[in-house]
């Protein structure tokens, strides 16, 4: 997608601190981390969110084993970690693109937000 901040990320038009890529996967670090560790895990195929992934694709469990992987890589398996996905305007997503946020390095409390 063209005017896509994630699309342009992904495809490297833009810089962003990439911890992760494989074919379809890409992680980066948030410009405004929440936690001491805060990646977004992002398709590099476009979808506005997860309402739009079609039925019997496996980028969802991509993007979990890929969680997996990051949250090992960063030491925050035994302490603990989120895994969360924004689904429209109301559940708080503002880039038009499905990804994940991975937090973890402190006590996250809940409720969130």
């Amino acid at each position: 997608m063209d005017d896509c901040l994630f699309c342009k990320i992904a495809s490297k038009e833009i810089p962003g601190e990439i911890v992760y890529e494989d074919d379809n996967v890409i992680a980066i670090k948030d410009i405004n981390p929440q936690a001491p560790i805060h990646l977004l895990l992002i398709p590099k195929e476009h979808y506005d969110s997860v309402l739009t992934v079609p039925a019997g694709n496996e980028i969802i469990t991509q993007i979990h084993t890929v969680a997996n992987r990051l949250a090992l890589k960063f030491g925050i398996v035994d302490t603990g970690f989120r895994l969360v996905n924004n689904c429209g305007e109301d559940g708080g997503q503002t880039v038009l693109h499905l990804h994940y946020h991975l937090l973890g390095g402190r006590n996250l409390g809940w409720p969130p937000g």
